[in-house]
């Protein structure tokens, strides 16, 4: 095994070696080098070795994962902090399939990721050859795009059009499956050719007309209301939003992945909305006679039961996917471009004059009547209020991390995201043990700025692994095991409705966290005592060193508000104790 220094003293001379020998590998590590990636997260094997070869040669930052999943959520976690690509290398067989939930993961949350595969040699393709795959066949409905390079003349021109596809439009994974024979055949490098795809246009800049239809109607709307989701972040528009919003006074609700679009302590923000969004956000949209969606794709958390959805409200859609348009809702202005390009042009339109006091006046009642709620109860740590300390203590200027399910919810909920791209979680394919890893990544990406990991004590135990990155780098990550001995959205649901039968959703026995982070080499925390709460947060994030902090919290706690199956935005459980 090499150190990092090796690899830096080695890259340079190689460098001279590579203007006159070009093998696949080399080029391929060439064409990352021109699309600036410093960073690849990975994990090696037989079909890619040559690839690590050029690596080790070359110098160029790599992370070794533990095994793939955590490789390609940490690439995740990078993409999302950064809105650059994560790039992510495996190698054949089952070093690709093992990618595989990450890559659906990153085509539904439309995270930029360039995921390079391993493969046979193309003299094998098709004859179940060790370790084979049909990557392209298994990834084709999950990727943006996918290719398999069969020979070492097309590779760079690939690598261009795949970060081209990954990072433009509507953002999403792309797969290079390289063949063993093509990264060692030799070619000569060139990567100054233009991408040219006729068949791949995205619209960027809206339509003038639809820009101005969006304008009418917030004039002639009586209640009117703002909806950003994840696409605002992905444009790069929330400084454009926050001028929108505060320059026309319109209220404003977040999807779960659009938090931190605007900021979320301002008067104007209504919070999330959906299935555990607050009740002034759902009734929002339930009450609204006008819906401007930017960047959300309807789905069916956020809008609950169809027929239920906005009732009354004639409904903008703005989208740079217009694949979105008209999917689940009808869009009455249907507008198709960059978010941050039609912030744009709604700011050039200059400031409307509309009666929406009286609408303001009933959301803020709304607000202050019916707030996010949580019983204290003696000792017994609320994980809503931990939440709210991490929250203080950080002063919201941390990147948080998140698995899926309860955890998730109370963190959406109970911390306010006042920057963009400090929030990062697995939304619409909802995947469990995403968050630590993702967390590796954010932290790589930014390493000055305080990450925190907030995860269960179920799906930490599906990536527990990678805490070696955290122990062989020193990474920073503070990790923060919301620990309820259950699957708790499993169990909540079995609760409300399964009559309580708690169908292998409860853990008796786990694992001894402190010692876990004694093998790792981490400074572990453990608390179950309210009392001992700020104390634990604050020397937790005093450390310089990664921190395993594990909080026991109320094991029968359930996440409120709530719109039950079936059910629209004014038919919510839990809105007050």
């Amino acid at each position: 095994m090499s150190s990092p220094e090796l690899e830096q003293e080695v890259g340079p001379a190689f460098e001279e070696e590579l203007e006159t020998v070009n093998t696949g590998s080399q080029v391929l590590l060439k064409a990352l080098a021109k699309e600036e990636v410093d960073v690849i997260f990975g994990y090696p094997g037989g079909a890619i070795l040559p690839t690590y070869d050029a690596i080790y040669q070359m110098g160029i930052r790599h992370i070794l994962a533990r095994h793939e999943q955590g490789a390609i959520h940490a690439a995740e976690g990078y993409a999302r902090v950064t809105q650059k690509p994560g790039v992510c290398v495996v190698t054949s067989g089952p070093g690709a399939t093992n990618v595989v939930t990450g890559i659906a993961d990153a085509m539904i949350d439309s995270l930029p990721l360039v995921v390079i595969s391993g493969q046979v040699g193309t003299n094998v393709i098709g004859s179940d050859a060790f370790q084979e795959a049909d990557m392209l066949g298994i990834t084709m409905p999950i990727t943006k795009h996918n290719f398999q390079v069969r020979s070492v003349s097309e590779l760079a021109r690939t690598v261009k059009e795949a970060f081209h596809i990954a990072t433009t439009g509507r953002p999403g994974p792309v797969l290079i499956d390289l063949p063993k024979d093509v990264s060692l055949d030799s070619c000569e490098f060139s990567y100054d050719k233009p991408v040219n795809l006729p068949g791949y246009q995205p619209t960027y800049t809206p339509n003038r007309l639809q820009i101005r239809k969006v304008i009418d109607a917030i004039r002639s709307a009586k209640k009117p209301v703002l909806l950003a989701g994840a696409g605002v972040l992905h444009a790069g528009g929330g400084e454009e939003l926050t001028a929108f919003v505060n320059k026309q006074q319109l209220p404003l609700i977040n999807t779960l992945l659009g938090l931190g679009a605007y900021p979320g302590e301002e008067t104007l923000h209504l919070g999330m909305a959906g299935m555990h969004g607050t009740y002034v956000a759902n009734m929002a949209l339930h009450e609204a006679d006008l819906l401007i969606n930017i960047g959300s794709r309807f789905d069916d958390r956020l809008t609950g039961a169809l027929e239920h959805f906005a009732p009354y409200a004639k409904i903008a859609h703005i989208d740079v996917d217009p694949a979105e348009i008209g999917k689940n809702i009808h869009a009455d202005i249907p507008v198709v471009g960059d978010a941050k390009r039609a912030l744009e042009m709604l700011m050039e339109e200059g400031k409307v004059e509309g009666d929406h006091e009286a609408w303001h006046v009933q959301l803020q009642r709304w607000k202050k009547d019916f707030p996010l709620w949580y019983k204290r109860e003696g000792e017994v740590i609320k994980p809503q209020e931990l939440i709210e300390k991490i929250y203080e203590h950080t002063k919201g200027e941390a990147i948080v991390t998140t698995d899926v399910g309860q955890h998730q919810m109370w963190a959406a909920q109970f911390y306010k995201f006042n920057r963009p791209n400090r929030w990062v979680t697995s939304g619409g394919l909802g995947t469990m043990g995403f968050g630590f890893p993702a967390a590796i990544g954010a932290q790589i990406a930014e390493p000055k700025t305080p990450v925190v990991a907030v995860i269960g004590d179920a799906g930490f135990q599906m990536t527990l692994q990678e805490m070696s990155i955290l122990q062989e780098l020193d990474l920073p990550v503070k990790i923060v095991i919301v620990n309820n001995a259950s699957l708790g959205m499993v169990r909540q649901w079995q609760q409300l409705f399964h009559e309580e039968r708690y169908s292998h959703s409860l853990f008796p026995i786990q694992p001894d966290f402190m010692k876990l982070a004694e093998a790792y080499s981490i400074k572990g925390m453990k608390t179950a005592s309210l009392s001992e709460l700020d104390g634990a947060i604050s020397e937790m994030l005093r450390h310089d060193g990664p921190v395993l902090l594990e909080v026991g919290v109320a094991k029968e706690e359930n996440v409120y508000p709530m719109i039950c199956p079936g059910e629209g935005h004014h038919c919510m459980e839990g809105v007050t104790p």
